[in-house]
């Protein structure tokens, strides 16, 4: 059974960074689309970025800002967020699919296989 786990959420104030972990077990990050995705209260989920098949892909709400990168030796995924805002605060989840179609189509933004139980991003201002 694949797993995500999540890590590195918390709080931060306007301006701050954080970085967020997550650990694929039983997965090959390598062949696999993954991403992070956030969902706020009340709002829809959001398809944040994603990597796969030597590209990245990001929401025009983060481009220049957050960094999507991975680890596959680790198989680990990353989310380097910087000059956050009180509109990033959110739950945020890591998400992977087998093969590299759902990113190089597009598709991600849709969603993926298989996800993280979240981890909580907080900015304030």
């Amino acid at each position: 059974q694949v797993q995500l786990v999540e890590s590195g959420g918390g709080s931060v104030q306007a301006g701050g960074s954080l970085r967020l972990s997550c650990t694929a077990s039983r997965y090959n990050t390598n062949t696999a689309c993954m991403g992070w995705f956030r969902q706020a209260p009340g709002k829809e989920r959001e398809g944040v970025a994603s990597i796969g098949s030597f590209r990245s892909a990001y929401a025009d709400s983060v481009k220049g800002r957050f960094t999507i990168s991975a680890d596959n030796a680790k198989n680990t995924l990353y989310l380097q967020m910087n000059s956050l805002k009180p509109e990033d605060t959110a739950m945020y989840y890591c998400a992977a699919s087998p093969g590299t179609y759902a990113c190089v189509s597009g598709s991600w933004r849709n969603g993926l296989s298989f996800w993280g139980q979240g981890t909580q991003v907080t900015v304030s201002s």
